[in-house]
């Protein structure tokens, strides 16, 4: 959950937006402290850069407040807060050079030229471009203009500095270098950083908190290593680095089943034999040829050198698959003996059972839900126009690969591998997440048609 720091520079109330009747923020709630560096992170669409532009000043709030410096912002002007921006397109004056660029504000201010001189010069130093005052920008590399954009950005001194996706047009080398930087100017400056990325290993490196953002909410806020060793819910746990994620059963507290065994953890405070998602990361894993001292066996399926480790797959006799990431390489083909310890197994709360909607039943055969009237086994038992509720398993929600065949279609938009088959959430033409487990491959982004048997619909009072 969120952690509060101790003196804000930003707070976030109750914040929602909303482009073209589609709602991308939902009732945002985040506090940001002075001199704290903050990534906003996750996939495309998910109301990151929605979310850095309304603190910018660039949008104007739907709903609720935001507050920076002790001050109301919400309908103030970008111009009149105390933040500057650097966007991903650097946006600098080609027919002004380095200098120029970083004094254009400063111009702008009437400030004298000495002073203007003072300050550019002292931020050329910050971003170790001293001596490129004169330079033309268009004969600078990416990395020197991403530079001379901060250098104008933070030249006003501003209490606040909000990055969207900075880094996203250069290479990985330039990339690695410019973490390093930033992160460097950032504990030079003092100030507040608000880092936009979808790149989970730059957040990771650079932020002191992450803000893990899906679908216009927040699903989880922490430090680096809470975000990745204690994620929430599946989604951080697939988003932030590699995971195994499987489905599991907690027996009693600090004992959990999955992928057909039992094993001891550190968790506690579920239900007795409650249904939970169980994460463990590849590193956490022990991969060893003494069989006796396994607590469950598998054979290696495939092994790829990654640089710094191999990674195998390794299949169960269950059926279960898991990623290994480990110093030592073994032969595709190996039975080999598995270990984890009980604190490297992180268990989690369900976010859902099976599939639930509001439904109304429409005669003795037809319920409506989803924007649909399907047929359904159980409207017999109620009243046409009854107000009902609908629950259907994942794995009776059936998906087709021509849309036509379907009641209905919509666009996968998560995939997440549950060590024996798929869990999928698409989006369906009215805007609702239907969820479907899966043995068979789809890609993010591939339309279905979806259907559901009349007789895997579960009805029950409303």
């Amino acid at each position: 959950m969120q952690q509060k720091p101790d003196t804000s520079i930003i707070t976030v109330q109750h914040l929602s937006h909303a482009f073209g009747g589609k709602t991308v923020l939902k009732d945002i709630n985040l506090s940001i402290g002075k001199g704290e560096f903050v990534t906003i992170l996750g996939p495309s669409g998910c109301g990151k850069t929605t979310l850095m532009r309304l603190i910018g000043g660039f949008l104007k709030a739907m709903e609720g407040k935001i507050t920076i410096a002790g001050k109301d912002m919400t309908n103030t002007p970008p111009h009149l807060r105390p933040v500057n921006t650097v966007f991903q397109r650097y946006a600098l004056f080609p027919h002004l050079n380095v200098f120029g660029n970083i004094a254009f504000g400063l111009n702008l201010k009437k400030l004298t030229q000495e002073e203007i001189k003072k300050r550019v010069m002292h931020v050329l130093k910050i971003v170790t471009m001293t001596d490129y005052e004169e330079r033309d920008v268009d004969t600078l590399s990416g990395g020197q203009q991403q530079r001379v954009a901060i250098a104008r950005a933070i030249v006003n001194e501003p209490e606040v500095l909000l990055l969207d996706e900075p880094l996203a047009a250069l290479d990985l080398k330039m990339r690695k270098d410019m973490q390093m930087e930033i992160k460097a100017m950032h504990k030079k400056l003092g100030i507040s950083f608000v880092y936009v990325t979808h790149d989970q290993e730059e957040a990771l490196t650079l932020s002191d908190r992450i803000v893990v953002m899906r679908e216009g909410e927040i699903q989880q806020i922490g430090t680096p290593a809470q975000i990745y060793n204690e994620p929430e819910n599946s989604f951080v746990a697939d988003f932030i680095g590699e995971s195994n994620i499987l489905n599991g059963i907690m027996i009693k507290d600090r004992f959990v089943e999955f992928a057909g065994h039992q094993f001891e953890c550190v968790d506690k405070g579920f239900g007795l034999h409650e249904p939970v998602d169980v994460v463990i990361r590849p590193e956490d894993i022990y991969i060893f040829e003494k069989l006796e001292a396994a607590q469950f066996t598998g054979k290696v399926t495939s092994s790829i050198f990654k640089g710094v480790h191999y990674e195998m797959m390794v299949t169960t006799p269950e059926g279960f698959e898991f990623m290994i990431q480990d110093y030592n390489s073994f032969d595709v083909g190996q039975t080999v003996g598995m270990l984890v310890k009980p604190f490297d197994i992180q268990v989690m709360k369900k976010e859902r059972l099976c599939n639930t909607f509001e439904g109304t039943v429409i005669d003795k055969s037809h319920i409506r839900f989803l924007g649909n009237n399907f047929k359904c086994d159980e409207a017999q038992r109620y009243e046409s126009g009854a107000s009902v509720k609908v629950s259907v398993d994942f794995r009776n929600v059936i998906l087709h690969d021509n849309e036509e065949d379907g009641m209905l279609s919509g666009s996968v938009s998560f995939i997440l591998y549950k060590g024996d088959h798929y869990h999928l959430t698409v989006l369906t033409e009215g805007d609702e997440h239907i969820f479907a487990d899966t043995n068979d491959i789809w890609d993010d982004g591939d339309r279905v048609g979806i259907s559901i048997s009349p007789d895997t619909i579960q009805v029950a009072n409303d």
